[in-house]
């Protein structure tokens, strides 16, 4: 069962400060902010929030649609997703932009501070979500803030049930377009810093949250896993030890590759939460967002 990853492509430029952003920043001073950090080491990886998502879920052995945007210099990077098998027909390419460039710099305690140019992003709401009887379900995903409203109403047109997955996009919606998504969506997932963005911009909790027509709102926790939320009622899922703690880049795109495997496939949703913890813990181990090796046989798929 195919599912439609709504999102972004994006090359990532990764870079490490062997030191803590907290000791650099003053907060009596942010009004007159200037800070320079030391990164000895850069890296330039295949991103976005779509090409990582669909990376997973192929390798899991689910079948990923992409619909996102590549520029003029995205060539690369089309052939690394058709030559993983994946169906790209949805994938558009803009030769009057780039595509979309982040600039990543961790922190030794794996806090991020990224720079975003969207590039070819922008025009992702040119593409519609076609009528296709093989698409049972979908993400929206971080994408132009044009696209993911777009996307999710046809989504929601079409019958197919999504996760809404704001990311990073969340801060560009006000309160009533946040409700407006929810209203649309089946499932919702964030982390514990946009769950807090999410609720204060509705005026809502996650317990009313997950009261309403959602299926259920996943809020993961990095290490500790993530909380789950159906019906009111709330149910930690432990999180899984990571072999080592490399680079968090993607680990929230990973998990959702995870997440949208058992739903293809009918689990239930702590199940596939429970999948998309011990991918998130194979992601962090390793550099980059799509270099992670994926066992199904020793994840007993």
């Amino acid at each position: 069962m195919p599912a439609l990853i709504c999102g972004s492509l994006a090359f990532d430029t990764i870079t490490n400060f062997p030191g803590r952003f907290a000791q650099q920043i003053l907060p009596e001073q942010v009004h007159i902010l200037n800070v320079s950090f030391l990164v000895p080491t850069l890296r330039r990886e295949f991103g976005g929030c779509a090409g990582n998502i669909a990376y997973t879920l192929q390798a899991l052995g689910g079948t990923p649609v992409v619909m996102a945007a590549l520029g003029n210099d995205g060539g690369d990077y089309l052939q690394r997703l058709q030559g993983w098998g994946i169906d790209t027909s949805l994938v558009r390419s803009d030769d009057a932009m780039y595509t979309a460039q982040a600039i990543i710099i961790t922190d030794q305690d794996n806090n991020q501070i990224t720079a975003f140019h969207p590039g070819a992003m922008q025009n992702a709401h040119l593409m519609q979500v076609p009528r296709r009887d093989d698409l049972k379900i979908g993400i929206i995903a971080p994408d132009g803030r044009d696209a993911m409203w777009q996307h999710a109403q046809q989504l929601a047109d079409l019958g197919v049930p999504f996760v809404f997955d704001p990311g990073q996009g969340l801060p560009m919606f006000d309160g009533a377009e946040l409700r407006s998504f929810v209203e649309r969506a089946t499932w919702v997932a964030v982390n514990d810093y946009e769950a807090r963005m999410l609720c204060d911009r509705m005026g809502e909790s996650l317990e009313s949250l997950s009261r309403s027509h959602l299926k259920g709102v996943i809020v993961t926790l990095g290490g500790d896993g993530c909380d789950l939320w159906i019906a009111g009622q709330r149910l930690h899922v432990p999180g899984c030890p990571a072999t080592e703690v490399l680079d968090p880049t993607g680990c929230g795109d990973a998990f959702r590759g995870g997440l949208l495997y058992g739903l293809e496939r009918g689990w239930t949703l702590q199940r596939s939460v429970e999948l998309g913890n011990r991918i998130g813990a194979l992601k962090i181990a390793c550099r980059g967002g799509q270099n992670h090796v994926i066992d199904r046989a020793a994840l007993g798929l």
